[in-house]
């Protein structure tokens, strides 16, 4: 009994948390979120992968956003990614710079979004290129303008549109997990 007492501890605790933050979010009703006109700025961490997962990065990703509505943001996003390729014995860094526009779903604490960006990406062992991708992601409001938020983006490369219609299913997921604000 004293085992599962103190194996189930954690558990109770965190789900409390859990329970706390979410009827505090829900109690403050239509004040969660966004309005017309807000700005948004949030931070995450990176992680890139091939379709494989045998190469990786993983970096910074900051965003700045305005929303045109309640529900839609646009915006510009800047990474920056240190890659470990396999096999290669020198690790590389590069970045992109995107502009997104995302579209959310609800008014509660829970806001899920969809959305796309378009942007190029550059630096060391990558060739400095266009890049495009469809994105989604939720966003999770722990008070009336602050979040926490998770993103996961289908990219891929392209130095025409005939080398976008080539490239798309040699794409990489690149996934984030992040805070943010708006204001």
């Amino acid at each position: 009994m004293k085992k599962f007492v103190n194996a189930s501890l954690p558990v109770l605790v965190g789900a409390s948390l859990l329970f706390a933050s979410s009827a505090m979010a829900q109690g403050m009703g239509s004040t969660v979120g966004p309005k017309t006109g807000d700005r948004e700025f949030s931070i995450s961490g990176t992680g890139t992968s091939n379709k494989d997962f045998d190469n990786g990065s993983f970096g910074v990703s900051g965003d700045y956003g305005w929303y045109l509505s309640g529900q839609t943001l646009v915006g510009v996003r800047q990474s920056v990614n240190f890659a470990d390729v396999q096999g290669d014995s020198d690790n590389t860094w590069n970045g992109s710079t995107r502009g997104f526009a995302d579209y959310h779903f609800g008014r509660g604490a829970a806001r899920p979004f969809v959305g796309a960006s378009l942007g190029g990406i550059y630096g060391d062992g990558v060739k400095d290129t266009g890049i495009a991708g469809l994105e989604t992601g939720l966003k999770y409001y722990m008070l009336p303008s602050t979040f926490i938020q998770g993103r996961a983006e289908y990219q891929f490369l392209f130095d025409s549109s005939n080398s976008a219609q080539d490239n798309i299913d040699d794409g990489a997921w690149a996934y984030t997990i992040g805070m943010g604000i708006n204001f």
